[in-house]
């Protein structure tokens, strides 16, 4: 399948007449409708240009195409469909699948200038009669739905009063059963394309794989011409797998050393080590708060509105946190558990290093991870009936496992997972890349290990096929006779903790099988005969130090890091905090003000002028207006301290 090729006419050749006047008092908005799509890049968002594809998009939808866009968390995948809906005529309907987010999504459009709302239960009915008044008589340019409620008969007439200029559908990956987080909810938004057939359409998602894109095109009815894909690289994100032995202390360790006072993310598989690990960390002073689905939606807002709001905060959570959340700050996000797949994975990990600053997604994992994974994995499957459905699951987490278990650079089995040819062997921002591991010769040791798994028969865990390779004299290994096998006491050479790290990286191989229904029992697999036979070899990774004690290289400051002058430090925290007091009295998160990136162009060119601090990257028309004033004078009130000493 071909992605989208460029146009062979210029971008935006089309004749759009200039900005229509707007009122810039507080409160007001800009009005672009018709207007060239650089000037409304410029004077909305503040932006000199267009980041990469989305130039392309916008000029798709534009001319009345229809857009499956693929690009990772931060590159501006939102601006693709916010733009055209503001230049086009009509209201853009985007479908996004968190009634909690819409909020914080709308306020930071309404701070740009952008005529923005949203539909959802939060709102009283009065509330909900005005925002549906206000699309019929076009005074929106954006309104935010669920899914749910978009399919309604009531909605579907609403938008039939109306004018649209475009629909979007956020997270569209929810929308294939191939995708990692498959919603059938997500199903009748499909229907749109059957509905309004001549309305553009955009469908958004950081994570695709080609299945699933080949799926989500056919749903909606699109064809390969109409796919955007802007490559998966997040190069400010260092990758780390780490051995998971005491698991609470290691992440402990990880982030008072990599990460304190940082804003991050810890994903678990349960509520329960959500709580416990939030209460563990709390103890330890690093503050932490749970998310997951067994807590009131009150406790929920109330937590991600904090996480939202303030500096420095942990959410611990299950996979329902994250989704949608904006915030360009996070820092790391860790893994305690396993996720399901290879784009669960990099869904999650992608939500930190929105700012582009560097970032760290670190993961602590262990071979019970990957039994009890596929135990949960294969109840979910039970009476499906669907075996490529099935297969498919299973194939996604063995993709995970041989990530996890790789001696080659991480970011480049990533890229390649998602059919991107890395022009790289080693990135240099990954554990394997910074401190590489050692590799040995295994061929003998997988042929005693699946030896004795042949002779056990088949039909136990690790734990005791090890023990049997070391010559144990376990209760379980008396009863069963094994001391009379061939293979009984032939392991020596290596540890409990050796073999185990055997057979976790066979299984990752796919040379070894976990037997879920076996209760994790070993089995062999068609690829284990050729290494029994001696016609393959088998090489293995020697595990690392599980504390993260490995040598890091430093990494390279970013390009938009802080000037090295003095007083520029200074100056950031002071327009940092003049930005907390705004978003605090707006009730908005800070970042909705303007993000960190923006504070540190401030810090860098210190304007002394509105036009000129319109001109740094980020502005716009309403945020000059809006708070140019303030910020200019704690940029010249850090002058005047400087001329005073």
């Amino acid at each position: 399948m071909s992605a989208h090729v460029l146009f062979p006419l210029p971008l935006f050749s089309l004749s759009f007449p200039s900005l229509v006047d707007a009122s810039l008092a507080n409160g007001a908005s800009v009005n672009v409708t018709g207007a060239d799509p650089h000037e409304a890049l410029r004077s909305v968002f503040g932006y000199e240009s267009f980041r990469a594809r989305q130039e392309e998009i916008v000029a798709h939808l534009l001319g009345g195409g229809h857009a499956l866009v693929v690009m990772p968390t931060g590159s501006g995948k939102s601006l693709c469909y916010q733009l055209p809906a503001l230049v086009r005529a009509g209201v853009g309907v985007v479908v996004s699948p968190l009634i909690s987010l819409m909020q914080d999504q709308v306020a930071a459009l309404r701070q740009q200038g952008v005529r923005a709302a949203f539909l959802n239960s939060s709102l009283s009915g009065r509330a909900k009669r005005r925002t549906r008044q206000e699309v019929r008589s076009g005074q929106l340019d954006l309104l935010y739905v669920a899914p749910e409620r978009l399919m309604t008969e009531r909605f579907r007439r609403l938008l039939g009063e109306s004018e649209v200029a475009l629909f979007a559908i956020d997270e569209a990956h929810c929308l294939s059963q191939w995708g990692h987080d498959f919603r059938p909810d997500y199903l009748k938004v499909a229907r749109l394309r059957e509905l309004f057939p001549e309305v553009p359409t955009i469908a958004t998602t950081a994570t695709a794989d080609e299945q699933t894109r080949r799926d989500l095109l056919d749903r909606l009815r699109m064809s390969s011409r109409d796919l955007f894909v802007a490559g998966f690289d997040r190069p400010e994100i260092r990758y780390t797998v780490t051995l998971k032995r005491k698991p609470q202390q290691q992440l402990r360790r990880f982030i008072r050393g990599e990460h304190d006072g940082d804003a991050g993310i810890v994903y678990c598989l349960s509520r329960n080590n959500v709580e416990k690990t939030a209460q563990k960390l709390s103890e330890h002073g690093i503050e932490a708060l749970p998310y997951h689905a067994g807590l009131s939606s009150k406790k929920r807002q109330r937590h991600q509105n904090r996480f939202l709001r303030e500096e420095g905060l942990v959410v611990v959570a299950t996979v329902a946190f994250g989704m949608g959340i904006d915030k360009p700050d996070v820092r790391f996000v860790a893994h305690l558990d396993l996720p399901r797949s290879l784009e669960a994975y990099y869904q999650e990990t992608g939500r930190a290093g929105r700012d582009g600053q560097p970032a760290d997604a670190w993961m602590a994992y262990r071979y019970a991870d990957v039994v009890r994974l596929r135990k949960i994995m294969e109840g979910d499957l039970d009476g499906d009936g669907n075996t490529e459905y099935a297969w498919t699951k299973r194939h996604k987490l063995n993709a995970l496992i041989g990530y996890c278990e790789t001696s080659a650079c991480r970011r480049r089995v990533l890229l390649k997972y998602f059919g991107q040819d890395p022009d790289f062997e080693r990135c240099g921002n990954c554990d394997t890349c910074l401190s590489p591991v050692e590799t040995w010769d295994g061929t003998v040791a997988a042929q005693k290990l699946m030896s004795c798994i042949a002779r056990t028969g088949q039909r136990f865990g690790a734990g005791h096929v090890t023990d049997v390779l070391l010559g144990r004299d376990t209760k379980k290994i008396r009863q069963k006779g094994h001391k009379r096998l061939s293979t009984y006491d032939i392991g020596g050479e290596l540890g409990k903790a050796g073999w185990k790290s055997v057979a976790r990286q066979l299984v990752a191989a796919g040379l070894l099988e976990v037997d879920v229904a076996g209760y994790g029992a070993l089995k062999l697999t068609e690829a284990s005969g050729a290494v029994l036979r001696g016609e393959r070899d088998v090489q293995l990774r020697e595990d690392r130090r599980p504390d993260g004690s490995s040598e890091k290289k430093k990494r390279t400051a970013p390009a938009d890091e802080l000037p090295d002058t003095p007083g520029a430090k200074d100056l950031f925290e002071a327009l940092r905090e003049k930005r907390t007091q705004l978003a605090s009295e707006q009730e908005v998160p800070p970042y909705v003000v303007f993000a960190d990136k923006t504070l540190k162009a401030m810090v860098a060119h210190q304007p002394a002028t509105l036009d000129e601090f319109n001109a740094l990257s980020g502005v716009g028309e309403v945020k000059r207006e809006r708070y140019g004033e303030a910020f200019l004078a704690v940029i010249a009130e850090h002058a005047a301290e400087d001329e005073g000493t």
